[in-house]
């Protein structure tokens, strides 16, 4: 329950200062920038060394490239049907293909699951990040018009961002050197990242002019929040994975439109206002549908 309070605050203490203008409008970067370069390395460093690594690790791990390529596939066909421009579409593909499994995903875990269960949830967060730094770069890219897509620039935007950073050195560091010292420095900085991800989003949220995206924005929820974690749960239950971690998978697969989309949206002007009100709405229904999936998962027969 206190979990859930402090969600609810956070999003409302964020929606609050950014609607009386308490602080700069732009004053999210800020934190986000904590949250990416202190907090979510951090949290490698808390959970990654301690993960037992067992093949049951795989379903976490393919859990991002499964909601892509069917977010990428469904809007393929959607568009088409739609005869859509090449602009929506990729601005549709980043909503659609990407799930936000730190800011929210966290929180949440840590709301209806535990603290503990963030040592899988950081693998399906990893994997996460490495196609947002390439895939939807690429699809920004090539619907934009803006340039083209090298390897170069891929590697650079992989190589560069810092929880990648921090998760290759949480995997690295202390195979070589005891870092137990450092345990409760990570934890205290670990402790961080869902109090401030939550003010953060909730200083983000848009909600105006939704009418005018509504069939789009719609469609994209669909998907997000009910298709692509069946379809993870469906894959689970083939792969016969322990419940424990297939609960978490599915769980991050339920999560809204990642945040970083929006921001790509904008850099590379792909329907950014779309973009933003589809995270701004999926948050607010993904409260809903996430308690949907935390009760199918707590029945699910494996």
């Amino acid at each position: 329950m206190t979990n859930f309070l402090i969600i609810g605050l956070g999003l409302i203490a964020g929606r609050l200062f950014r609607y009386f203008k308490a602080i700069p409008a732009d004053n999210h970067k800020g934190i986000n920038a904590w949250i990416l370069y202190i907090a979510l390395p951090a949290v490698s460093f808390k959970y990654l060394p301690k993960v037992q690594w067992t093949t049951d690790m795989i379903l976490p791990a393919i859990t991002p490239i499964i909601v892509a390529l069917g977010g990428y596939l469904a809007v393929s066909v959607y568009s088409k049907k739609k005869n859509l421009s090449v602009n929506t579409e990729g601005a549709m593909k980043l909503a659609a293909g990407f799930c936000n499994t730190s800011f929210i995903g966290f929180p949440l875990i840590m709301a209806y699951y535990s603290e503990q269960d963030l040592s899988v949830a950081i693998i399906t967060d990893q994997v996460s990040f490495m196609l947002v730094s390439t895939l939807a770069i690429t699809t920004a890219v090539t619907s934009s018009g803006k340039g083209k897509v090298t390897a170069s620039l891929l590697l650079r935007k992989l190589f560069t961002f810092p929880p990648l950073i921090g998760c290759i050195a949480a995997l690295t560091l202390p195979r070589l050197f005891d870092m137990s010292a450092f345990d409760d420095f990570f934890d205290k900085l670990a402790g961080t990242v869902g109090p401030l991800a939550l003010f953060s989003v909730g200083l983000q949220l848009r909600f105006d002019g939704w009418q005018e995206e509504i069939k789009n924005i719609l469609f994209i929820h669909g998907y997000k929040l009910l298709v692509a974690p069946a379809l993870v749960l469906l894959v689970a239950y083939f792969m016969k994975a322990p419940h424990d971690i297939s609960k978490i998978s599915v769980f991050e697969a339920a999560m809204p439109t990642l945040i970083t989309s929006g921001i790509i949206a904008e850099e590379y002007n792909l329907n950014p206002k779309f973009v933003s009100l589809t995270i701004g709405t999926g948050i607010i229904l993904g409260f809903i549908t996430t308690g949907f999936w935390y009760v199918v998962l707590k029945m699910a027969p494996y």
